[in-house]
């Protein structure tokens, strides 16, 4: 080969190390992408290489051009699962070993305009396309009761590296606040013996589950770089225990109109009928509808929650103008403007303030209900799980010591299976979560929450569950609309070791030790506090899916 030549070939191959190198180490993938043309016409540059080598008959050129080859594919086995663990009756391959980061990806190609599609594109090109799921296409409880239930068949087989799969799977899910507690939810449902951790990718308008665990709350580039780059950090996240929150809603059954959804009324996906009444529950009415669901961010209700239903109104309208995540924030804030929300007093009655048609009361301790007094300004309350509520605010903040002491408050851990209830009266007041420490009214946290709506000067209110809206009927006569938020349980999340989300069993956190909570506590949470024989069904599941059951035909036995 000319030497001029051979110059050309080492330093392509340099270059592709380098980019190689970009592509596996996120400290330096954040500052500094690596551009996929170039490295697409390295690679072709090398290939002629190859074919300058066979015609010189020098092997040991093909070898030094290899080199990177073998080191990309070795990451990549990493996070491989072969297509006999995930789709019944396949011919099993020969394996040596499990990967070290098994992983399912589920994407939302509609989120993010553009981005989910071209990220489902991206992964699928990556690892094995049976590993990659268009939530579109195939909804989680098929996919994931197929896959548990195929990883039992194996094991009653014999299959040794079953077991070590299914104990090492994580899962990756892409898409907005939403999509995110929709397969958290499945995966609670499922009720697994080994529930897999999952890792949440950017892809909706507020990404606040992203962001409070460490993902970042701006849409992920697609390429091939930043998804090897994302797969990286997934393998190195640390797991996380957080509270789940069991959502109950009981209203009257409409004179019209299916039960799910309620016409003219639409649920998010996360909210599910419930048409058995069970004798142990003390709302039991003839003639009412039971909905329930779970949430892990936040639950809303109010005029934050208004604005956002205008917002995704706008958008299932018009869906061609929300592709672009700048865009999509800015039209939030106009519609914030033209809703009332700076200017109560002018543009909307009294009757917008929660106290006008609604009763809180809130649980401590066991079976202890106190009413909850709520400021008569109050225009939208909030129920946070985790650190981050529109776009990344903390509307409880961190109350100071004397706070703590005078309030009987604790610093916001996602563990301690207590809830945080703050309340705003307009925009002008949410803009002080905009300063440094800022916080809205710490009006209480608790270990259960119930909100009785009566007839009042509305006819309808408005309320939002992890970043999905709907418009809310209130009771025209002696009705009552009830709303029963409870602890039901954890879910494991994967997270970055310097994420804002806090456990109050971790040593490192400030006031840790004051949480009241002992590590037993924490030793079995799929055993949560609605598992009584003495509470009714709806009390016990989301309503995402069955309970997940290995069929009759597997010995168990058999099974480790």
């Amino acid at each position: 080969m000319p030497r001029d030549n051979w110059e050309r070939l080492v330093a392509a191959v340099i270059k592709r190390e380098e980019l190689r190198h970009l592509a596996l180490c996120p400290s330096i993938a954040s500052s500094a992408s690596a551009d996929f043309s170039a490295r697409l016409s390295v690679d072709s540059f090398l290939e002629d290489g190859r074919r300058w080598t066979d015609r010189t008959g020098d092997v040991a050129e093909i070898e030094f051009g290899m080199a990177t080859s073998d080191s990309y594919s070795e990451f990549l086995k990493q996070f491989y699962i072969p297509s006999y663990m995930l789709v019944p009756d396949t011919k099993a391959e020969c394996l040596h070993d499990t990967p070290k980061c098994p992983v399912l990806v589920f994407i939302n190609s509609k989120s993010g305009g553009q981005l989910g599609a071209d990220l489902l594109i991206t992964y699928r090109s990556i690892l094995n396309e049976n590993q990659v799921f268009d939530l579109g296409e195939e909804a989680p409880d098929i996919v994931l009761r197929r896959i548990f239930l195929n990883f039992e068949k194996l094991k009653n087989n014999g299959d040794e590296l079953a077991p070590q799969f299914e104990n090492k799977l994580r899962i990756i899910v892409a898409g907005g606040d939403g999509i995110a507690g929709w397969l958290l939810e499945v995966v609670s449902d499922l009720k697994l013996s080994h529930p897999p951790p999952i890792a949440t990718v950017p892809l909706g308008t507020g990404n606040n589950l992203p962001f409070a665990f460490g993902w970042g709350k701006k849409n992920p580039e697609t390429d091939r770089n930043a998804v090897l780059s994302f797969l990286d950090q997934v393998q190195k996240a640390k797991e996380m225990k957080i509270d789940s929150w069991h959502f109950l809603m009981r209203m009257r059954a409409l004179k019209e109109g299916s039960c799910d959804p309620i016409a003219p009324l639409e649920l998010p996906h996360s909210l599910h009928a419930f048409h058995r009444v069970s004798s142990t529950d003390d709302l039991n009415v003839v003639g009412c509808n039971t909905f329930r669901g779970g949430f892990w961010n936040y639950f809303s209700m109010g005029m934050d929650a208004q604005v956002s239903y205008a917002f995704h109104s706008e958008r299932k309208l018009h869906p061609e103008k929300f592709k672009n995540q700048l865009v999509n924030q800015s039209t939030y804030a106009k519609l914030g403007c033209t809703k009332g929300w700076f200017m109560p007093s002018l543009l909307r009655p009294s009757s917008s303030n929660i106290t006008q048609h609604c009763k809180v009361k809130i649980m401590k301790g066991q079976g202890d209900w106190q009413d909850l007094h709520l400021p008569p300004s109050i225009r939208s309350i909030i129920c946070l799980n985790l650190p981050s509520f529109s776009g990344g605010l903390n509307p409880w903040g961190t109350p100071d010591s004397r706070t703590r002491r005078d309030r009987d408050l604790t610093p916001p851990f996602v563990d301690d299976g207590l809830i945080e209830i703050v309340g705003f009266k307009d925009a002008w007041h949410g803009l002080v979560l905009l300063a440094p420490n800022g916080y809205g009214i710490r009006l209480a946290q608790a270990h259960r929450i119930r909100f009785e709506f009566h007839k009042g000067g509305a006819d309808h209110t408005y309320m939002r569950m992890d970043g999905e809206p709907w418009k809310q009927p209130l009771p025209v006569d002696d009705d009552t609309v009830v709303v029963e938020i409870s602890h039901l349980g954890q879910v494991k999340m994967l997270a970055t070791h310097d994420c804002r989300s806090k456990s109050c069993l971790d040593p490192s956190t400030p006031s840790a030790h004051d949480n009241g909570r002992d590590d037993s506590d924490n030793e079995d949470e799929s055993d949560s506090d609605n598992e009584d024989e003495s509470v009714g069904d709806e009390w016990r599941k989301f309503g995402a899916a069955e309970t997940f059951r290995i069929p009759d035909e597997v010995d168990i036995s058999r099974l480790s």
